[in-house]
């Protein structure tokens, strides 16, 4: 039945039907974002490595110049992602607020795709006019950004976390036992201590990779403090959503890992891949894929992000928030910025090339460090709520009688 609004009409026709149809509408809409969002990291990357033999117009461009990389390399990924940032924040701006599926706005999300793509040629096109010393500004900004979008990515992660234990793990106090929750705790805590062992293998070939040896062993006892800390009886978590944080920490710290620069004998089992190898390559389209779908998971997660999780989703309410998921994209532009030039703004890059360098190890070591923190803290911040409360409810201890 079609929602009536206050002092107003019921839609003419089928209400129901045509909410339903602007709902789906809706929810198409976000691949069509997440393909823009995808085409211009490959745009980014083609700037990157091939833009000053391929895209010879633009050493006309005043700013860019005829013998220097202003507008390429380094250069062009930031102002590529500087104009996927206008886009999705023109976009931000132009639906912020919108609630209700009969709005106009609703409409402009939705569809208006060739308004829309002339709108992006644009944003992507401004910034090769702009002077570059606005770009290394921009550069400094997106740092900062791309820090925003990994805490953003976090709260996404805890909030996945949490849903799968509601689903597959029993309360506390019920007699069910939850064996698809065991399993996917197994599986998590196999593949946990199972990778940590394929890092010792690959990372630390010998006793001199000190650095490794330590980041390492380091993530395996945060992996044993997480599982024991859910565990405990005054926390009670069950070993789920810790099994799942586990693998996700493991997992950044082969990011962080696989991200130094393979200069040295901790890397001597693994050959430095030539540009264009073809193992390059793959593991260059993975990592692309994997930005995409990173920003693409964070953006349709708006729920994680609402200060409200409890309000009545109506019929003609819209099915998630534009406002957050267009933002997300937005910061999510400034983070695929620092991964093509290595969280370095005038950084020599390598062909087929990505998030390689000292700074991108340190950004994903901090990152995995913060999330096992963040988390352990998730955990044991109840417990000690409540010791709190008990204290402040004036527990007092009996007198000893004479």
């Amino acid at each position: 039945m079609a929602v009536v609004k206050e002092g107003g009409a019921a839609p003419c026709g089928d209400g129901s039907g045509a909410y339903e149809d602007r709902r789906r509408q809706s929810l198409r809409a976000r691949y069509a974002y997440g393909l823009v969002f995808f085409a211009t990291n490959l745009l980014a990357w083609f700037v990157r490595d091939y833009g000053a033999r391929a895209l010879r117009g633009l050493h006309h461009v005043p700013v860019c110049g005829a013998g220097d990389s202003k507008c390429f390399q380094s250069g062009g990924v930031l102002r590529v992602s500087l104009g996927c940032f206008i886009f999705f924040w023109l976009m931000f701006a132009t639906t912020f607020g919108t609630r209700k599926l009969h709005e106009a706005r609703n409409s402009w999300h939705s569809g208006c795709w060739i308004l829309k793509f002339l709108v992006y040629v644009v944003s992507i096109g401004i910034p090769f006019i702009i002077p570059n010393i606005f770009i290394q500004l921009y550069g400094e900004i997106a740092r900062l950004g791309a820090g925003i979008f990994l805490i953003l990515q976090l709260i996404s992660m805890l909030h996945f976390i949490s849903w799968c234990n509601k689903r597959w793990m029993p309360d506390p106090g019920s007699n069910k036992c939850g064996l698809f929750g065991l399993f996917l705790s197994t599986i998590c805590y196999i593949a946990s201590f199972a990778g940590i062992g394929v890092l010792y293998f690959l990372y630390a070939p010998n006793s001199s990779c000190a650095f490794n040896i330590f980041t390492i062993t380091w993530t395996a006892i945060l992996v044993t403090i997480m599982m024991v800390v859910s565990l405990h009886s005054k926390v009670n978590e069950g070993l789920l959503s810790s099994g799942i944080m586990s693998s996700y920490i493991v997992f950044l710290c082969w990011s962080a890992l696989h991200s130094e620069p393979q200069t040295g004998s901790c890397h001597s089992h693994m050959k430095i891949a030539k540009d264009g190898d073809w193992a390059t390559i793959v593991s260059f389209i993975i990592a692309v894929c994997s930005i995409v779908i990173a920003t693409f998971s964070t953006g349709i997660d708006t729920k994680s992000f609402q200060f409200r999780n409890d309000e009545v989703q109506l019929e003609e309410d819209t099915p998630y928030s534009y406002e957050i998921f267009h933002i997300v994209f937005a910061v999510g532009a400034m983070y695929f910025a620092m991964l093509f030039i290595s969280w370095e703004l005038n950084h020599p890059t390598r062909k087929w090339s990505i998030d390689v360098g000292w700074a991108s190890m340190w950004v994903k070591i901090i990152n995995e460090w913060f999330a096992a923190s963040i988390y352990i803290w998730r955990l044991i911040s109840p417990v000690l709520s409540r010791n709190q409360f008990v204290n402040d409810e004036g527990i007092v201890p009996r007198r000893p009688t004479v």
